[in-house]
């Protein structure tokens, strides 16, 4: 492990590679630790929005446009997991075949192992690993399932979520709930008919929303108090609305210089550090529950929980009651 870490921190591929694995299998602890003084350096894009809308391609010419100007990017492609085989087709890298052989670029799939909002539950440690390994642009491409694609929200410091003409009237973009976390609206396809009607409707969404809505990052709220709040007076962030034509290039740069425009009013507003704290005490809050789950689970002895569902069925017990039971086991 240590071997491995250490090539990982002077550039080693195939270490990166490795770490990953480890991540992936839940067997990389020890080297996280080892790695997270060397954490904090990359700026974190996350990328979601409905299928089909072209984000595969827009993330392969973001990360040439970025290569283009001397950055190093690691792109980690969440893809979904069958509910039956538990595998999952991998399939995004065909889409990023222009991005093959570049040696500033390391593109790695994930399976969402079933997970809500389509992000694994080690997509987390797996940016810090990139981090680590001292890319400066980790991009994050979710599954794009909706509703729950929101938990990205919880990962990245930009957040762009991707449109596209002729995929649905307007109520259903409102009902699709992941409006509400863009910092960059893109409109990809803009060559398509019905490009000026997306755009508008996305508009008159924007408009909708209430400032205050806006004063926590993207109006989120967790069970527990945020560490901090914004100032009632810091300046408020208005998504961009931009058009590209992601499989020709076009537009691509608009995008990095939004992404460099939000990067730079969080850090100048001073919502950088507060994001962060943000961010690190909803990951505190979901490994407790998955540690304390864990430590139930090995506490409680064989068949409790099938006996609990028998009970539970035949109406001799509320699941409430049956939490509180299991609970007991702690």
């Amino acid at each position: 492990m240590i071997d491995l870490v250490a090539g990982l921190l002077t550039g080693n591929r195939r270490a990166l590679a490795r770490l990953l694995t480890l991540v992936e299998n839940d067997q990389g602890d020890a080297a996280l630790a080892e790695l997270y003084p060397h954490t904090g350096k990359a700026w974190i894009i996350g990328v979601t929005g409905a299928p089909g809308t072209g984000k595969s391609t827009l993330v392969n010419e973001v990360t040439k446009t970025y290569r283009a100007g001397g950055k190093t990017v690691g792109i980690i492609a969440v893809d979904p997991t069958s509910p039956f085989s538990g595998g999952a087709i991998l399939g995004d890298r065909i889409r990023m075949r222009d991005l093959s052989g570049d040696p500033g670029v390391f593109i790695r799939s994930m399976a969402t192992r079933g997970n809500l909002g389509g992000l694994a539950r080690a997509t987390r440690d797996a940016i810090r690993v990139l981090d680590a390994a001292g890319f400066d642009v980790v991009i994050v491409e979710t599954v794009g399932a909706g509703q729950n694609e929101v938990d990205i929200v919880r990962t990245a410091h930009t957040t762009i979520v991707v449109e596209a003409p002729g995929l649905g009237d307007d109520v259903q973009a409102i009902k699709a709930g992941i409006l509400e976390i863009a910092d960059v609206l893109v409109v990809n396809k803009a060559d398509r008919h019905g490009v000026n009607h997306t755009v508008n409707a996305l508009k008159m969404m924007l408009e909708l929303g209430h400032p205050a809505d806006k004063m926590s990052h993207h109006g989120r709220t967790l069970a527990v108090q945020t560490p901090a709040q914004p100032p009632a007076n810091a300046p408020l962030w208005q998504p961009p609305i931009l058009q590209t034509v992601a499989a020709e290039g076009k537009g691509v740069a608009d995008v990095l210089s939004a992404i460099d425009q939000h990067r730079a009013h969080l850090e100048h507003s001073g919502q950088l550090a507060l994001l962060e704290a943000e961010r690190i005490q909803t990951e505190l809050l979901d490994r407790l529950r998955d540690a304390l789950l864990a430590k139930i689970v090995r506490a409680m002895p064989p068949d409790t929980v099938a006996e609990l569902v028998k009970q539970i069925q035949t109406r001799q017990l509320d699941p409430h009651s049956a939490v509180d039971a299991l609970l007991r086991f702690l």
